[in-house]
């Protein structure tokens, strides 16, 4: 990473109640701390009925708005399959992917009205290539004794994306937003993450 100017675009998608806007305090705290200006807009949808949750995140040397141009996302962190299918096109061509492998059925597949997709991998394969990676989340939470901590693998997968940002900085930053008995899990939720990629 550079202060040059540039400004760095991460998108985050999921489904209500996955964690994903924790995800985004948790960046918004990294980067703050390093140095960075640092704008962030989150969208609730109808997310504690399961509704999709979005937010645009960006940081830079100076940031003066916090949405996102179509097309212009550098990074697209996903907490479900779908959600990073709704958002692929958002992505540059030299765009990075990371994907939590789960499926999430919305109201219109549970009525039948239409079909979940059964391709997603071979779709985000077909327009990134190699740079479209899928962790299993949930399993690795729940080989921690708690699937809510998916979020938290997720960041960690992602932490490996940004090698300057020291380690302990991302320790530092979930554990000071989150309660103190949570912390055993999450660290070792971040470093299972960190190995899954």
């Amino acid at each position: 990473m550079n202060k040059n100017g540039k400004t760095t675009n991460i998108f985050l998608s999921g489904v209500g109640g996955q964690g994903t806007i924790l995800a985004s305090n948790i960046l918004a705290e990294i980067f703050l701390k390093a140095g960075y200006d640092v704008k962030k807009a989150e969208v609730h949808g109808m997310a504690q009925r399961g509704g999709d949750v979005t937010t645009h995140f960006r940081f830079g040397k100076k940031v003066y708005s916090p949405l996102i141009k179509y097309g212009d996302v550098d990074f697209l962190l996903s907490f479900e399959e779908l959600e990073a299918l709704r958002y692929i096109n958002w992505v540059k061509e030299d765009g990075k992917i990371l994907i939590n492998k789960q499926e999430i059925f919305p109201p219109a597949v549970s009525l039948g009205t239409m079909a979940y997709p059964s391709d997603t991998e071979e779709t985000f394969k077909k327009y990134f290539n190699d740079n479209v990676w899928m962790i299993d989340g949930q399993g690795v939470a729940r080989g921690l004794g708690n699937v809510q901590a998916a979020n938290v693998v997720l960041v960690g997968a992602f932490s490996n994306f940004f090698p300057d940002i020291e380690e302990t900085a991302w320790l530092d930053a979930i554990k000071g937003l989150l309660a103190p008995k949570l912390h055993d899990l999450n660290v070792k939720a971040f470093y299972e993450g960190r190995k899954a990629l």
